[in-house]
């Protein structure tokens, strides 16, 4: 019998056309930049001063992988630098747990649906060329741009302008001898390999050298995206003796499968995505393993996020410039025996959400609204000053400086695509309201997940079914149909004829 991969995504959908989706927006995308002239015309006492942005993305980096967020054994100082001198957001979220449409949502602001990027294959096909990446937005208000590092995304993203481009479009290179493309203005040279150097130091050398180059008054965007701690988790050779002595705790739920994985559905417990239980992914052979290879990756990662602020600093442009911090999405580290992301529960979907930048945002400034990956492209719009696009489905989190919003955002959509995928993990969707969440697997048969995040934040005790929640349960559905229907399926997505092939 074939399964419906699709069908429940995108059941009662609208399809509207490319057109319809994006015209209000992009037909005034030359009103959503403050114009050069409309600068030069205003007194040189009111003509503001753009920040550069800087936009440190990490690799499954999961909320807790900092000491800031109370990570006793991790520790990550230059990371936690942004969250204590400028704004940090307890309750950030992806949207869709896998890396390729993760970062094509943080460059375009869209739900995969809405973009096409919803998984890991089409890697050689570009993005919809009218769906404007937030840095081809700042292009045009008269930043330079430049991506380094893990772009993993449709095309790498080489179609579209880069004042300089260090970048692979692999989901985890050879850390030993890793490979990247090379580029400046517009144009992306052939693949080279390069040999004992670790990717992420790689990238910030080149990263260095580009900040170092003469721009004029032209202020700079900066993206710097990391691959490590991907697996399979090699180490910087640096640090091949950290935590030999360190005690890595079991989490609650890794016996789990040992009790039958009570009041999952059959879906979780087929998933292959538990430690010790493939070849495919021989790195994830002990828990004590992944953990710890993955906090050295993040060790690194935290050094290089160093040197680029002590550059920062040198140049005395630090307060100049906006720095960010989120990741693509977040990891598993043993919880319910697992490894990998894609799952809608809270360790895969989880990630750290950071912004300094002391001309706008008090230091110190903790703040616990839900926020989502489609916030990151308008609030580095808000950051420079770019007025937000109307199609983009985020919104700026920089109000939340002045002061907590409890109706910021009360719930949210979720989506998970990729089928067949490594792992056998299947497509599902969900809702994710402040005390609640519902999973829908969308395969046939149909499977469900309900969770009361404040008594079970663990995600032990699946609820659904149960006579006590019934109402509830048909309120989360309801909701969930609707948040659905609020994101536009775009004209390259092309849900439907997936799941009619199959």
């Amino acid at each position: 019998m074939p399964e419906t991969r699709d069908a429940h995504l995108t059941s009662s959908m609208p399809s509207p056309s490319r057109r319809e989706f994006l015209q209000r927006s992009l037909a005034t995308v030359g009103t959503t930049l403050i114009p050069n002239e409309s600068m030069a015309a205003l007194a040189p006492q009111q003509k503001p001063k753009r920040p550069n942005l800087v936009f440190f993305l990490g690799e499954g980096q999961r909320a807790d992988a900092l000491s800031i967020a109370g990570n006793k054994i991790l520790q990550t100082p230059h990371h936690d630098r942004i969250g204590r001198e400028g704004i940090r957001f307890e309750n950030a979220f992806c949207t869709n747990a896998l890396c390729a449409p993760a970062r094509a949502t943080a460059l375009t602001g869209l739900y995969s649906r809405s973009s096409g990027a919803l998984d890991n294959n089409r890697a050689k096909e570009p993005l919809p060329k009218d769906i404007p990446l937030f840095t081809d937005l700042l292009h045009d208000a008269g930043y330079e741009v430049a991506i380094l590092g893990k772009v993993h995304t449709r095309n790498g993203v080489e179609d579209r302008y880069w004042d300089y481009y260090f970048g692979h479009n692999d989901p985890g290179n050879d850390y030993a001898n890793p490979y990247f493309k090379e580029g400046r203005k517009g144009k992306i040279g052939p693949q080279k390999q390069y040999f004992n150097v670790y990717p992420d130091d790689l990238t910030v050398d080149r990263a260095l050298s580009w900040l170092e180059e003469d721009r004029g008054d032209k202020p700079f965007c900066l993206l710097v995206w990391f691959v490590a701690p991907h697996e399979p988790f090699f180490r910087a050779r640096r640090h091949f003796d950290l935590y030999r002595e360190a005690v890595i705790p079991k989490p609650a739920t890794f016996d789990d499968d040992l009790k039958g994985y009570p009041g999952k559905p059959k879906g979780f417990l087929d998933a292959e995505n538990k430690i010790g239980t493939t070849t495919t992914h021989v790195a994830c052979g002990s828990h004590e393993g992944v953990v710890k290879d993955y906090y050295a990756g993040l060790v690194a990662v935290d050094e290089n996020i160093g040197r680029i602020f002590s550059y920062l600093e040198k140049k005395n442009i630090l307060d100049d410039t906006a720095i960010v911090h989120t990741s693509d999405h977040g990891y598993f580290l043993g919880e319910f025996r697992m490894f990998d992301k894609r799952l809608m529960h809270e360790p895969s979907l989880r990630v750290p959400f950071q912004v300094r930048y002391p001309k706008r945002i008090p230091a110190g400034t903790v703040r616990s609204e839900q926020v989502l990956d489609t916030d990151i492209a308008p609030t580095l719009l808000d950051l420079a000053g770019v007025i937000i696009p109307e199609h983009m489905q985020g919104k700026s989190v920089l109000p939340l400086v002045k002061k907590p919003d409890p109706e910021f955002r009360k719930e949210w959509y979720y989506e998970y695509y990729e089928w067949p995928n490594p792992e056998a993990v299947r497509p599902h969707r969900g809702i994710r309201t402040e005390t609640h969440k519902l999973i829908h697997y969308a395969n046939e048969p149909q499977e469900f997940e309900l969770y009361d995040l404040q008594a079970d934040p663990g995600e032990a005790n699946n609820l659904y079914g149960r006579p006590e929640v019934a109402s509830l349960q048909r309120n989360l559905l309801a909701r969930l149909d609707a948040l659905q229907k609020a994101v536009p399926i775009g004209a390259d997505t092309k849900l439907s004829a997936r799941a009619a092939q199959e």
